[in-house]
């Protein structure tokens, strides 16, 4: 069931932004899953000696902690200020 939202969703809203940020962040962990259990299950069949999964499954698992890091710590969601 996708999430309801009560109003109409606008980029401006600090409260829209952060669930918007934490659904993207989800979306990126599923791509990585699957994408990463994929790469593991093809390696394990081959028995190859495909020691790059290695480092493609570090970086990538390093990448998604650093966007977590930033949409706990870092990203501002207080109002923007509108010139005009």
């Amino acid at each position: 069931m996708p999430p309801r939202w009560p109003r109409k969703p606008d980029r401006l809203d600090p409260e829209y932004r952060r669930l918007d940020d934490r659904m993207n962040f989800a979306f990126h962990v599923a791509i990585f899953a699957a994408s990463n259990s994929g790469l593991w299950f093809v390696r394990t069949i081959k028995a190859a000696d495909w020691t790059w999964s290695i480092w493609v499954s570090g970086v990538w698992v390093a990448v998604l902690l650093l966007h977590l890091i930033y949409i706990v710590a870092i990203a501002d969601y207080s109002t923007p200020k509108i010139n005009g």
